[in-house]
């Protein structure tokens, strides 16, 4: 344990499992903080921060439902302000404002604090696996196209992040995704979008659920085409070390 620690960086750049590779790279803060004003729980996964930000989307959707939060901003921005006041459920409301708030705040701040470790990571030497394998997957460093990820999550949102191998987060995105889509009746109103029929397609949907939706799409692409660029430079960091090392650059004699 003890050489483990010493043959550990002080400073990592990433961390590969067979599920995923986390990594520390530069993050523009306010970006950050925005993805949490979106939904909370983005800007921590934005950021790598994992559990916490899977909680903060769990007490998202449960607080916002409970509290008809969506519903009260659907009222309130076209003008039915009578009918957002009955819609609201206080108790709930109460319980909303700190944990956003918090949301927002500790996602900024934990960008910062990476940007700090990232440029310490950038002058430490980490040896990295580039293929990592285990009982149930096999993950490894490798080129993969940004905006192919993109365009997979455009279609299914997770699909981009499965794409380039962020295991949790891409099933937990597609699970939230199709729980929200089936409560919300997208598909229903997407098929009597397809037949023409306008009026049923706005009848069947529930504003509730489906205003979570935009939120859900676009973290889902933009997330998926910065970690597809971020793991193409790890994958480039990592053989280039090899090369230097293997082939270091030696003073050869010439044969005359």
């Amino acid at each position: 344990m003890g050489n483990l620690l010493q043959n550990a960086p002080r400073w990592p750049r990433a961390a590969i499992s067979s599920f995923q590779t986390n990594l520390i790279h530069f993050r523009n803060p306010l970006v950050t903080a925005l993805w949490s004003v979106a939904l909370p729980g983005f800007g921590h996964i934005f950021v790598g921060s994992y559990i916490k930000g899977y909680l903060l989307i769990i007490w998202e959707i449960v607080v916002n439902t409970q509290s008809h939060l969506n519903l009260v901003i659907l009222y309130s921005f076209t003008g039915r302000f009578p009918e957002a006041m009955e819609a609201i459920n206080p108790r709930w409301l109460l319980l909303y404002v700190p944990f956003y708030l918090f949301a927002v705040w500790d996602s900024y701040r934990l960008a910062i604090q990476l940007n700090k470790l990232a440029l310490l990571a950038e002058r430490t030497e980490q040896q990295l696996p580039p293929v990592v394998i285990s009982a149930f997957e096999i993950n490894f460093l490798d080129k993969r196209s940004p905006w192919g990820a993109m365009l997979w999550s455009l279609l299914i949102p997770g699909a981009g992040n499965l794409y380039n191998h962020r295991l949790p987060t891409g099933f937990i995105l597609l699970t939230v995704w199709v729980c929200i889509a089936y409560q919300s009746h997208l598909l229903e109103a997407f098929t009597c979008s397809l037949l023409g029929d306008f009026v049923q397609a706005t009848a069947v949907t529930d504003p509730a659920w489906l205003l979570f939706l935009p939120s859900i799409h676009y973290f889902g692409m933009y997330s998926a085409y910065t970690y597809t660029v971020e793991y193409n430079k790890l994958f480039d960091y990592e053989q280039a070390r090899h090369l230097r090392q293997e082939y270091p650059n030696r003073p050869n004699k010439m044969p005359f």
